[in-house]
């Protein structure tokens, strides 16, 4: 098996947890999303912070397009590898 990731890239970290607790009855993920914070260059402040979400596709279920579209609805997007 491939080792096959997408990033959910969103504003903050409430939009980010939101879409955790979305993310396993949408599209029926087993195994549970990472979340990183990834601070905007030259920011300390957590206000400044966009949150990634880190999903594990090794089978390839997942389907791009409708990643992008469930991260648009946090204002946010699917980061392309």
């Amino acid at each position: 098996m491939s080792d096959v990731r997408h990033v959910l890239v969103l504003p903050d970290r409430d939009a980010a947890e939101e879409a955790v607790a979305a993310l396993g009855e949408r599209f029926g993920i087993d195994e549970e999303p990472r979340l990183v914070r990834d601070a905007l260059a030259g920011e300390d402040d957590a206000e400044d912070a966009q949150w990634l979400v880190v999903l594990r596709d090794e089978q390839r279920r997942l389907d791009p397009a409708r990643l992008d579209e469930f991260a648009g609805e946090w204002d946010g997007w699917r980061e392309e590898p």
